[in-house]
């Protein structure tokens, strides 16, 4: 069952955040990874907003975990360590 990587951030160095980010499309296209939303317009109804919210689906909820724990992707997320406050969440997708 497909999965949903599901990611909101603020980022708190640009710089380090654009390095990291360079990195980590092909590092999760390499393992599936497709795009659906990433820094679009959002409205934010409940919680704390972050500016940039990212999701992504995978084609299940192991393959988005392998991807996390990557070389390729731990690699990227080293230039956003201390550049961005995140949250990451992985959710299975429900059939419609």
């Amino acid at each position: 069952m497909t999965a949903l990587w599901i990611s909101h951030v603020t980022v708190t160095d640009p710089e380090a955040y654009g390095r990291y980010a360079k990195l980590a499309g092909p590092a999760i296209a390499a393992h599936g990874g497709v795009f659906l939303a990433r820094g679009g317009r959002y409205v934010q109804l409940e919680g704390r907003a972050r500016a940039r919210n990212v999701v992504v689906r995978f084609a299940s909820v192991e393959d988005a975990v392998a991807c996390y724990h990557s070389a390729e992707y731990q690699a990227a997320l080293d230039h956003a360590r201390n550049a961005a406050e995140r949250e990451l969440v992985i959710v299975e997708e429900n059939p419609a």
